[in-house]
């Protein structure tokens, strides 16, 4: 475990399937790479970037993402987001980020995390099927 530090990039990289598509998401009616993907590919990289960081029994969990979705990217491409994180306040994690495929930027944002214990987390969401 290291020290969670503001500054810390994170790189995680996807290959654009059928599977991650607009029409497979049920996000649109096209070929291309689907904003909810690029969601999950940007959630997911500011998760790794810093859950080596964090103390055992705690993770992270995305409260906000704020992106813009610029350009298609067709089956085939490449996709990879950078991420930043650029404020630590307490439990709360503010990344700025940036997702390219092979031709350049198709978006770019910020997201927000909340560091939480990860058992209480689960114990409280599960908790409401018993309500």
């Amino acid at each position: 475990m290291s020290e969670l530090k503001i500054g810390v990039i994170g790189e995680k990289s996807v290959a654009v399937t059928m599977e991650n598509t607009a029409i497979a998401m049920g996000s649109g009616t096209l070929r291309v790479f689907a904003t909810p993907s690029m969601i999950a590919l940007i959630e997911g990289c500011c998760a790794e970037s810093v859950e080596e960081a964090l103390p055992a029994g705690i993770t992270s969990v995305g409260t906000k993402v704020d992106v813009e979705h610029l350009a298609a990217s067709p089956i085939g491409s490449s996709v990879l987001c950078r991420s930043k994180l650029v404020e630590y306040d307490g439990r709360r994690l503010e990344f700025e980020v940036e997702v390219f495929d092979n031709v350049g930027l198709i978006g770019k944002g910020k997201h927000t995390r909340f560091t939480v214990d990860a058992q209480k987390f689960l114990d409280k969401a599960y908790a409401k099927l018993n309500k």
